[in-house]
């Protein structure tokens, strides 16, 4: 990639509409929302909501389904000037399986980002929590598809598991992923005090933004520094970067490529000030590149 910066999956529309306000050919990526079987109209609204920290979502994966997608929107892919991710989701394997299969007959298409967790709907994402469950997912899409590269993202909690985000990490590997996408939002929950009801139709949702960066900071580093480094896996971080500080956190913490997210709303431009801010970072560091800088957090 040309940068290190790739815009988050849910947060730069269905493809390329983030081109109205910036040049894509400046950032390393996009990743698609998140790609179902069928159309989802998503939740009800209140749908997304602002916190002192960051913003809460539940917009419910609400997208035009796969045949849309790929007569209406995949054409556009080859000639989007920026590497395109495709977002999966699904409520089987099934699901998952047919939906990659045809992404991985779209041109131009490079990289797939299996969603195997969300906290916007009730439905069954929660293949990223269960071992056993996402070996069988992982196992059954990277047998299915041959062009294209597959990134599992994976949730920031397990706790109330005996499992660790490394467990899930490498169980992800081994079933035959070529990256990771760590993670995905905190599931959370905001009241409205004179109504005392909640917040977001869906009671609860995503927490994304600043508030979360912390937490993934830690993620990225366990992974990175337990698996993914001697293993050779890239990652890609997303949670909370809204300043070229943040990414760069994350890349001395052992990430390839940092998503952002709920910074693009703020500024859809955020991107391109991080990497100018990277790009600055990186020289007085003393590095040939950001990548010379990958993992190198001084423990």
């Amino acid at each position: 990639m040309r940068s290190p910066l790739v815009l988050a999956a849910g947060t730069a529309g269905t493809l390329d509409e983030m081109s109205d306000v910036l040049d894509l050919s400046q950032v390393g990526g996009v990743v698609t929302k998140s790609i179902t079987q069928l159309p989802r109209k998503g939740n009800a609204s209140p749908r997304i909501t602002f916190t002192r920290a960051g913003m809460l979502n539940a917009i419910g994966l609400a997208n035009p389904g796969l045949d849309e997608f790929v007569k209406s929107i995949a054409p556009r892919i080859a000639t989007t000037p920026t590497t395109v991710i495709s977002s999966i989701a699904g409520d089987s394997i099934e699901d998952y399986v047919n939906i990659a299969d045809k992404m991985d007959q779209v041109d131009g298409l490079e990289i797939i980002e299996l969603n195997v967790s969300c906290p916007n709907v009730h439905s069954g994402l929660e293949f990223g929590a269960d071992p056993e469950a996402l070996k069988e997912l992982v196992s059954a899409v990277s047998s299915q598809i041959q062009s294209t590269k597959l990134f599992v993202k994976l949730s920031p909690i397990t706790v109330g598991t005996p499992h660790t985000i490394v467990d899930l990490a490498k169980v992800a590997i081994d079933s035959g992923a070529h990256g990771l996408t760590l993670t995905n939002t905190v599931p959370a929950m905001g009241i409205d005090v004179i109504t005392r009801k909640p917040i977001l139709s869906n009671t609860t949702g995503g927490l994304s933004g600043p508030a979360i960066h912390p937490i993934v900071v830690r993620l990225v580093h366990l992974v990175y520094s337990q698996f993914a480094q001697e293993a050779g896996i890239p990652i890609m971080a997303a949670g909370g970067v809204t300043r070229w500080e943040d990414a760069a956190e994350f890349i001395l913490a052992g990430a390839t490529c940092v998503q952002i997210g709920a910074g693009s709303f703020a500024n859809p431009r955020t991107a391109i000030k991080i990497t100018k801010g990277l790009d600055r970072w990186v020289q007085r560091m003393s590095a040939d590149n950001v990548s010379d800088l990958i993992g190198s957090v001084v423990v």
